[in-house]
């Protein structure tokens, strides 16, 4: 029996200021389109369109507009910045295809023409903050990729910030990619915050961690036990390259760590061990990655077809099993319900799960529904016990 060959546009920039992530991203789709492609069951197989736009946000748009005018893709699955993400959303609205979104992001954004399977605000920085202003104080440093991801995850931290009765004492901005990050550190070194929000990307966010575990050397102050960075978007790809004090300390949260002790996890773990060995750190890039395209291959089962409007309504029509377990999309906003969980980086580059939500939060993606109000308001006094796995 033939099989249809369905095109789909793979579209990150593996190269560039935060091809690492984008290599994660990559590898992680065409794993699962490999696995589809060799079950003879399926009647489809999945031809990649692979574009590498390099970093560059303006190229997004002319590579979307190429895979679905020329190349035949209904779908894209693709971008890890906001700001490619905006560039293609207009193709795919302007062409009735659909794009597979699946990083974390700022929030106050809904498309018919888009699945949202990264995490927004109430299902990454609220958790997060409800444990560090608690922890550690309500004096943060924060510092971010001047565009939109940082600007709007600065903009929210600084409102739970003041309603928890904080302050921010400084927000800082640098290019996307920068690695000039000195003048920060100092910054903090004069200011000394009860905690540094990294809401940077790519280079200059390993850049920054690394500089960071220069002041944490010279001067005990700034420990990761007393005033830790903590981010939304920190991964394993990010840690790679840092030495080992440098790695360790930094809390993080994620729909997806490696680390993450759950019978769905254990399951693909063991199944991906199989492809490239027990030895292969698996990363929120790739798993996020894997799973946009498992969902749409299972959409297109269900469907008989890979039309985008059929794919919308079952896409939200059904629940997924997935890596980062039972997954459903609602049929409102096209987002994902997470489940959100908090770790520490160790020395080694591993994330250490210490905290996360019992059940996977539904999307609030224009923040209509998350009391962040309520929750700074009712956050205990500071307590900085607190431990550094090596």
């Amino acid at each position: 029996m033939s099989r249809t060959t369905v095109p789909v546009s793979l579209l990150y920039s593996t190269t560039g200021t935060y091809g690492a992530l984008g290599r994660e991203a990559m590898e992680g789709a065409m794993t699962a389109i490999a696995q589809i492609n060799c079950n003879a069951d399926i009647a489809f197989q999945i031809e990649p369109v692979i574009a590498d736009p390099g970093g560059n946000a303006e190229r997004y748009a002319s590579f979307a507009e190429t895979a679905v005018r020329q190349q035949g893709c209904r779908h894209i699955i693709g971008s890890i910045t906001s700001w490619s993400r905006k560039e293609i959303l207009p193709v795919v609205e302007r062409h009735g295809a659909l794009l597979w979104y699946a990083f974390p992001y700022e929030g106050y954004e809904a498309s018919d023409s888009v699945i949202y399977l990264g995490a927004c605000p109430n299902q990454h920085l609220l958790p997060l903050f409800a444990h560090v202003l608690a922890r550690f104080g309500c004096r943060p440093f924060i510092v971010g990729s001047n565009y939109i991801w940082g600007w709007e995850i600065s903009r929210i931290a600084r409102e739970i910030t003041e309603l928890a009765g904080g302050e921010v004492v400084s927000e800082r901005f640098v290019p996307l990619g920068a690695t000039d990050i000195d003048h920060l550190i100092d910054e903090i070194r004069r200011k000394k915050p009860d905690f540094i929000l990294s809401n940077l990307v790519g280079q200059s966010a390993v850049a920054f961690l690394q500089a960071y575990d220069g002041l944490r050397r010279e001067d005990p102050d700034f420990a990761p036990e007393m005033r830790p960075i903590v981010a939304c978007n920190l991964c394993e790809t990010d840690l790679t390259d840092l030495s080992e004090t440098a790695k360790a300390g930094h809390i993080a949260t994620s729909v997806y760590f490696d680390g993450l002790e759950t019978p769905e996890n254990a399951a693909f773990k063991a199944q991906i061990a199989k492809r490239y060995g027990t030895e292969r750190c698996l990363t929120t890039p790739f798993v996020s990655a894997y799973t946009a395209v498992c969902v749409l291959a299972d959409c297109m089962m269900d469907a008989g077809t890979d039309a985008p409007e059929a794919i919308r309504t079952m896409a939200t029509a059904r629940t997924f099993e997935t890596p980062i377990g039972s997954l459903r999309i609602d049929p409102k906003t096209h987002h994902a319900a997470l489940r959100p969980h908090i770790g520490v980086s160790t020395a080694s580059g591993a994330y250490h799960v210490f905290q996360q939500a019992s059940e996977a939060v539904s999307a609030d993606p224009y923040l209509l529904r998350s009391h962040h109000r309520e929750m700074s308001a009712t956050l205990p006094r500071p307590s900085r016990s607190f431990t550094v796995i090596k």
